[in-house]
């Protein structure tokens, strides 16, 4: 269909020469290499791994075989590591040839699945015209590594498959890293060299209309299932190009779910859903990967369809049901320094748009003080996340950022400006087992002299070890019954509920664990 030229081999039509691993078709010349010019709708791709002989394999000759465990369906059918020199050798044969053959700007032309059937038949093709010896299960393993250098990213395909993994980290060619349950782990990822990844980097970014060069080293940007992407080029990667992949699950955590995760108890989850549907103002605070995006998803669960509600985030990644979203996300210069839109002016122009609640992905900078006057004019129910170790430190941090801002204010103003604005903390954590816990629902109760006083309302409390080394612990009421917000619950008519939950929390039995309570 797409053909340059008849099938290498082909009755009527000469087999053209395979191509040195040092010169790539003209195809891939400017297949979205740093600096290079190729039309906006070419498909990038970058070559196999070179081999130091590039000729097709000869007839009988052995293929590379699998070895180990066949993992599930969702990994690759052969680990990255088991994987000979040979199975790259025969792949560059096959990969050059395919390239010589059809005009791969052409295919983005067709839809995903279309354009994996027309390179399929292809590569069958080259594959019997060339007589590779391969076992029907390496063919199909072929094919669709293939498919994924040219379609999709390439190497990183089988782990973005895996829905056990929340983080990818290349950290260039030959380092690349998965957080799985917690706990980090290598990869056994194979790039060709800086160019295969520089082009993967290029084929993400460019679908959100940015992009990552010499000029422009550092770009935020997102995949179409909503994971979050950060990559940086050299010069500043020292190492190569540096990929970081926040990936989220495909079907939507709740609050149920972290239950079953006992990263929270019923009665916890109880008081978060009261919490949220009283139109509590809200910071979820917390290190990297402990969870705070994930929460705050879960909350939104609980504000009504009838709301309007408006999100600010540097890369879009919050997954809302409701019906009346508006999503914003901000914008970096262009390449004459111009442009930019910062969180603060999406959160600033989000006044001028009847929100009923404001969200905002996560607050870093100046934009702290938008959104506390948000808070404080009316947008009750509003939320945002922040990166801090305990409620007292978020309360810090708050402070910071809005002087941050360049404003001129006494602290003891800022202060009350915080007690005025935020009703509810919730403080998530990440185990050093690898474990996710909410270890905090604290109240912001007001000022005494110059300092924040804070209520904490469920805790978690860790026992000790198990003979694993996972973490023994338990989430227990502080015994507080009429928590501050009991009036705007009381106002939503879910007093009876909120009081239920907290007698519930504080029966203790006669080891000292609260009854029904989970523990991990």
């Amino acid at each position: 269909m797409f053909g340059k030229r008849g099938m290498p081999g082909g009755q009527g039509a000469p087999q053209p020469p395979p191509q040195k691993a040092s010169e790539p078709a003209p195809e891939m010349q400017n297949a979205g290499v740093a600096g290079a010019t190729r039309p906006a709708d070419a498909v990038p791709v970058s070559p196999p791994v070179p081999s130091q002989q590039d000729a097709p394999m000869q007839p009988g000759q052995p293929a590379a075989q699998p070895s180990g465990p066949q993992p599930p369906a969702a990994q690759p059918s052969v680990p990255e590591s088991a994987r000979s020199e040979e199975y790259y050798d025969v792949k560059t044969t096959v990969f050059n040839a395919l390239i010589d053959t059809i005009d791969l700007t052409q295919l983005s032309l067709l839809d995903a699945e279309s354009a994996r059937e027309e390179i399929h038949d292809i590569v069958s093709e080259i594959i019997a015209i060339k007589n590779v010896v391969m076992s029907i299960s390496e063919q199909e393993e072929l094919l669709e590594d293939i498919c994924n250098d040219v379609l999709g990213y390439g190497p990183l395909e089988p782990l973005l498959a895996r829905d056990d993994i929340s983080d990818i980290m290349v950290n260039g060619v030959g380092s690349t890293y998965i957080e799985v349950n917690g706990l980090i782990e290598r990869a056994h990822v194979h790039f060709t060299d800086n160019v295969q990844l520089m082009n993967i980097c290029q084929r993400i970014v460019s679908q959100v209309g940015r992009r990552v060069d010499e000029s422009s080293p550092i770009c935020d940007a997102r995949l179409p299932d909503g994971s979050r992407v950060n990559v940086i080029a050299p010069p500043l990667a020292l190492d190569g190009p540096t990929l970081t992949i926040r990936k989220f699950k495909k079907d939507r955590l709740t609050l149920d779910q972290l239950v079953k995760f006992n990263s929270i108890t019923d009665v916890g989850r109880t008081l978060l859903s009261i919490i949220g549907r009283v139109r509590c103002n809200i910071v979820i605070s917390g290190g990297t990967g402990s969870g705070k995006t994930t929460l705050l998803n879960c909350l939104t669960a609980y504000i009504e369809d009838k709301e309007r509600i408006i999100t600010c985030e540097d890369s879009a990644e919050l997954q809302l049901q409701q019906p009346h979203v508006v999503r914003l996300e901000t914008r970096p210069p262009n390449l004459e320094g111009e442009g930019e839109v910062t969180m603060r002016d999406l959160v600033r122009n989000c006044l001028r748009m009847r929100p009923d609640r404001i969200i905002v992905g996560e607050v870093r900078g100046p934009e702290a003080f938008d959104l506390l006057q948000a808070m404080n004019t009316g947008h009750d129910g509003s939320m945002g996340t922040l990166h801090s170790n305990s409620p007292r430190e978020c309360l810090s941090r708050l402070e910071s950022m809005i002087l941050m801002g360049g404003y001129n204010l006494p602290s003891r103003t800022i202060r009350e400006m915080i007690v005025g604005s935020i009703d509810i903390i919730i403080q998530a954590s990440r185990m050093r087992d690898g474990s996710r816990k909410i270890t905090h629902i604290t109240e912001v109760m007001g000022l005494e002299g110059e300092v924040i006083t804070l209520q904490d309302i469920f805790i978690h409390e860790i026992l000790g070890d198990d003979e694993n080394g996972k973490i023994i612990g338990r989430h227990r009421s502080t015994g507080i019954a009429r928590p501050k917000f009991w009036e705007r619950a009381k106002y939503y008519n879910m007093e009876e509920a909120l009081a239920e939950a907290l007698a519930a929390a504080e029966v203790i039995d006669d080891t000292g664990r609260p009854l029904g309570e989970n523990f991990g």
